[in-house]
């Protein structure tokens, strides 16, 4: 359990391992972002590349002839390759990207759910009064806001 999260007061140990769940999905969530914006990057350069690439080699000297294209195109083992480098980053990007939002229901289904159930969690007088604080830890730490269930 991550060390702001253990010393926490006035929440018994059921509401923190709750707490560093949702931190843990979040944490996941943060990652898929950061790999699916990388895959983004990276499809758009090699695009651009292939592109570059297809027009300095084969649709600038070849334009007369669609077939005479096609032909040098296929030809060209690099053109091929940043071809089929792109469709496959293009493949990756569109899978990441199905990852990332799995995790993003995951994160915020479990966040509503403290959310819902904070009456719950924090029942006694003294823990309902204290609770701004530990939404305030969470908000400032890891960035998951818990005040209410909106975005």
């Amino acid at each position: 359990m991550d060390s702001p999260i253990l010393l926490l007061e006035h929440t018994d140990e059921a509401t923190k391992q709750m707490l560093e769940n949702v931190r843990k999905r979040k944490q996941k969530f943060d990652d898929a972002k950061k790999w699916h914006y990388f895959a983004i990057y990276s499809t758009l350069s090699f695009a651009f590349l292939f592109f570059s690439y297809f027009y300095l080699t084969v649709a600038k000297i070849y334009s007369y002839s669609f077939f005479a294209m096609f032909s040098a195109a296929v030809n060209d083992s690099v053109n091929v390759l940043l071809f089929f480098v792109t469709l496959c980053l293009f493949g990756a990007m569109n899978l990441l990207k199905q990852q990332k939002d799995k995790k993003e229901k995951e994160y915020q289904e479990l966040r509503c759910e403290i959310v819902d159930r904070s009456k719950d969690l924090w029942k006694k007088e003294d823990q309902w009064g204290k609770r701004h604080i530990i939404f305030e830890m969470m908000k400032k730490n890891y960035d998951i806001n818990l005040y209410h269930e909106k975005k």
